[in-house]
């Protein structure tokens, strides 16, 4: 079994871009045995930095999942009312825009590897709630009008974020689960291509306040024959380097299988386990993997990789059955 990884989190260069020391962590990236591909940033090109550089370094056999969080999330920052979801027409225009260079970005790196390479494009349901109006009737009409796009093949799915609740401040404050799992579902009825949902553990923990959040989400998505995939992202109530209560991309918590991890991270190797178990055929699934980050952000090359490796070891752990 093979996994994506959020690699882009634990970059060294996220905190300015320097292309020679990126493209040694790809290097480094491409040693990974298990690694099947990146769940990569889109922001509104194919590379945040350099398209040129990223098609020079990634590895010819690597599949990708493209996430528009990023993007999202900085164009929320400029305009409050942005997202698929808007209710604000001129929003919705805009992020359909944006979900236009996704799909052109999609067909730039097919056409490069001269094969289908992107499984899946992540999309999200912004806006904030808190901050503008959303609706389901609003993100179906956009999903429709993109559903008639070429996607090449690569399948259009909603990676849940945390919904807006009125007992805390949100990180993302999207569209709740259900709502978004009543869209695809109707969707779904007239499309060639199956819309899906991918659950990333860490936001359904950040919504929910506890572990079997995550695990909720995933029978829920299940049920409704919509689960597509599974992320692996932690999350703590404790303030650490990594911050309390934070979609901070936090690794599972140490132990004596797992050397290097987060301490007070919620999310332990039998929580992960348990909630692949609860997605019936996880190896079936399009799409499980990880999305880590690491603190300090000064820490060694040796020390970055070894992250991964103990994070991925995880996911082998369950497919192998070593649990």
């Amino acid at each position: 079994m093979k996994y994506y990884l959020g690699a882009y989190a634990l970059s060294p260069t996220k905190k300015g871009w320097d292309a020679g020391i990126e493209t040694a962590f790809y290097d480094d990236l491409k040693q990974q045995h298990n690694l099947k591909g990146l769940e990569h940033p889109f922001y509104g090109s194919l590379h945040e930095h350099d398209d040129d550089w990223f098609l020079a370094n990634i590895a010819p056999h690597w599949d990708y999942v493209l996430t528009c969080i990023p993007g999202t999330m900085n164009a929320l920052a400029l305009n409050p009312h942005f997202g698929i979801a808007s209710d604000n027409a001129e929003g919705r225009a805009a992020a359909l825009a944006f979900m236009q260079s996704a799909c052109s970005a999609v067909g730039k790196l097919n056409r490069f590897l001269g094969r289908q390479a992107v499984t899946a494009v992540q999309v999200h349901t912004a806006p904030a709630r808190r901050h503008a109006g959303s609706s389901k009737s609003a993100l179906i009409a956009s999903l429709r009008t993109m559903a008639a796009w070429d996607w090449q093949g690569a399948s259009i799915v909603i990676e849940h974020c945390d919904a807006y609740v009125d007992n805390h401040v949100p990180s993302k404050g999207f569209l709740a689960l259900d709502d978004e799992l009543d869209v695809l579902s109707e969707l779904n009825q007239g499309l060639s291509v199956p819309m899906g949902m991918v659950i990333n553990w860490g936001r359904s923990v950040f919504e929910t306040r506890r572990t079997q959040g995550a695990l909720a989400h995933i029978v829920a998505a299940r049920q409704r024959d919509l689960l597509r995939g599974i992320i692996f992202s932690g999350i703590s109530d404790q303030m650490t380097a990594y911050g309390a209560w934070r979609d901070s991309h936090m690794p599972a918590t140490p132990s004596e299988r797992v050397i290097l991890g987060a301490q007070h991270s919620w999310m332990t190797e039998a929580l992960m386990h348990e909630c692949l178990a609860a997605s019936g055929d996880a190896q079936a699934l399009p799409i499980v993997g990880a999305k880590i980050s690491i603190r300090p952000d000064a820490s060694s090359k040796a020390e970055r990789m070894g992250y991964i490796t103990d994070t991925l070891a995880i996911l082998d752990r369950y497919f192998s059955r070593e649990v």
